[in-house]
């Protein structure tokens, strides 16, 4: 097995091979492909980590969680799990040019249950995370009407407790009946999504947003289509353009009365805070989400580069602008929303909402008090689409990159995998009809909180900090990397893998579930128990992958129990080289450089 598909380290192969294998495998290698250039890699993972996360779920947990004095355990989360994880699954994948299961079956096999984990994972996101982009379609539409139609009372899908929430000298609050509802909030829950009353009734496909789930998947599939070839390229517009829109929007906002007042609300420091266990695991969460850890994507990236790239200066800069990232969509939103608030006269914590909330409710009913209302609609649901879509199809492009590098030679050639892709897109899309349903956001929630949850990706990251700290070897993989880059990362990256990350992602795990409570609706209506249930089912058929797949391996493995554990816990090691490339890679720690023409012992 090749360890990389850098051209010029220009494979050879042994002699025992006949020249129609060695075709095949040069075939394997080129039709695999890498990106065009570096530009082309940092693009598409800034594109996968930024992404709605940082738009509105960090700067509401900011807010919420002590303001300023957020960013002590956001950082410290950062350190000591974000970057040593981001850095070993970039390295992982770079190193061993493989998806995220098949790299694990080189590096350390008992642990490729971690790489199936990883793909049900994105399978699951890939169905929910799209609906996001569907609803954002819809109000992209909405937008080129005359009249923003969830600025007013008006029309046809209103009700009569509907209340015109307009300038601040047109009501007086005194005024407003007690069950009022804005017309922004009857726009999303009766015209986008017709709402149901409980999850026993999912209703019908609402056939506009089914329109526009099916656009969405359209774009993604060819996005993805020829993998690299067009990932590398569609990204240059993809992961620029929301950066684009966002300076846009924070420059309006800042430009707004009252929104002095929402930054100060933002960032206003609460040590208090800080004693609260529940900031700190609001901080490790997001560290997981946003940084999209222990998915397998970022192995999937990584394994598209060439094997001298320096992945570690990478892992900085990206990690830099994330968080940069989403410590200055802070500031855009809640500039805007310090001006909803004081347009309304009211206080900033009734306005300021976290996911699909603040996206389709709190900022459009702040788009329609703004000049020219069309023009900030469109900027904002262009970002979140654009900004969804990098997410949806890296995630694609990763779920397609593992399963086609388990079997090479079926997917050599390209009308395969483009075949693949589109079952996959295809069956995706089916599934994710049920929530565009009349009921469907009562299933969104159950993906959303327990498919993806933040306790799932805290197991994975034990997963994978054992299993290269331990098992595989810290010092092993620190060791690759300087083979890789041209010299040794920071020190204590590898006592993070070996020692700190596991440690914490421990503490944070069993935290989560002493402190969990089961979903509720808006928090507010609890599901009936088969829903749970569904929801169990959903977290436990990624995770429970790992152990099956330990017992799986040892069970059908050859010799003693403790020979079979010592072959699965062994690196593959026949890595045939050029002698041009011997000595530059005969220190790769954990592999035996095969003279050319010679076999594995």
């Amino acid at each position: 097995m090749a360890i990389h598909n850098n051209p010029e380290m220009d494979l050879s192969y042994p002699e025992s091979k006949s020249s129609s294998e060695r075709i095949i495998t040069k075939a394997k290698i080129k039709e695999r492909g890498q990106w065009s250039c570096k530009v082309e890699f940092l693009l598409a993972v800034a594109g996968q980590l930024i992404g709605l996360g940082n738009m509105w779920r960090f700067p509401y947990l900011c807010y919420k969680n002590g303001g300023g004095v957020f960013l002590i355990p956001y950082l410290v989360f950062l350190f000591a799990c974000g970057i040593p994880l981001f850095l070993l699954e970039i390295s992982l994948g770079q190193y061993t040019s493989q998806g995220s299961i098949t790299c694990w079956r080189k590096i350390c096999p008992l642990f490729q249950g971690i790489g199936y984990g990883n793909v049900v994972l994105l399978l699951y996101c890939n169905i929910y995370y799209i609906i996001i982009m569907a609803w954002a379609f819809f109000y992209l539409f909405s937008s080129f009407s005359i009249e923003l139609p969830w600025a007013n009372c008006s029309n046809t899908w209103n009700t009569e407790t509907c209340f015109d929430f307009d300038k601040k000298d047109n009501f007086s609050y005194s005024n407003i009946p007690e069950n009022a509802t804005s017309p922004v909030k009857e726009f999303w829950e009766r015209r986008v999504l017709n709402l149901t009353s409980n999850v026993y009734e999912l209703g019908s496909v609402r056939w506009e947003l089914a329109l526009c789930l099916l656009l969405s998947w359209i774009i993604c599939y060819f996005c993805v289509w020829k993998g690299v070839k067009s990932t590398g390229k569609v990204v240059y517009f993809t992961a620029t353009f929301p950066y684009v829109m966002l300076v846009v929007l924070l420059v309006r906002g800042l430009t707004l009365p009252g929104a002095t007042d929402g930054i100060k609300f933002y960032l206003y420091p609460d040590p208090a805070q800080l004693k609260d266990p529940q900031v700190w695991m609001d901080a490790g969460t997001q560290i997981f989400m946003s940084y999209s850890l222990c998915t397998g994507s970022l192995i999937a990236l990584g394994s598209y580069n060439k094997y001298n790239n320096n992945c570690y200066k990478d892992c900085v800069y990206l990690c830099l602008l994330n968080s940069g990232t989403s410590f200055v969509a802070g500031f855009a939103i809640f500039s805007v929303l310090g001006f909803m608030a004081y347009e309304q006269e009211t206080d900033i914590s009734t306005v300021a909402e976290s996911g699909p909330g603040l996206a389709f409710i709190a900022y459009p009913r702040a788009v329609a008090m703004m000049p020219v209302p069309h023009l900030w609609a469109i900027c904002f649901f262009l970002m979140i689409i654009l900004l969804g879509l990098d997410s949806i199809f890296v995630c694609l492009e990763s779920l397609t990159t593992a399963v086609t590098d388990m079997y090479p030679s079926f997917f050599l050639f390209g009308h395969r995998r483009e075949g693949f892709l589109l079952i996959i897109c295809v069956g995706c899309f089916l599934c994710g009809l049920v929530m565009v349903t009349e009921g469907g956001l009562y299933i969104f929630q159950l993906f959303d909180y327990y498919s993806y949850s933040g306790m799932t990706l805290l197991l994975f990251a034990i997963l994978q900090s054992v299993s290269i700290g331990w098992v595989y070897g810290a010092n092993r993989l620190y060791d690759n990397i300087g083979d890789m880059i041209g010299y040794q990362p920071l020190f204590l990256i590898k006592y993070c893998w070996k020692y700190i990350t596991p440690l914490v992602c421990t503490g944070t795990f069993v935290f989560s579930l002493v402190k969990f409570t089961p979903l509720k609706f808006n928090n507010i209506m609890e599901y009936p128990w088969w829903c749970y249930a569904i929801g169990w089912y959903f977290t436990l058929s990624s995770t429970l992958l790992v152990p099956l797949w330990m017992i799986y391996a040892l069970l059908t493995s050859s010799g003693s129990f403790r020979q079979r554990l010592h072959v699965l816990c062994t690196p593959e090691r026949k890595v045939p080289l050029n002698s041009s490339r011997r000595k530059n890679c005969s220190n790769l720690i954990g592999f035996t450089v095969v003279p050319q023409g010679g076999e594995h012992p």
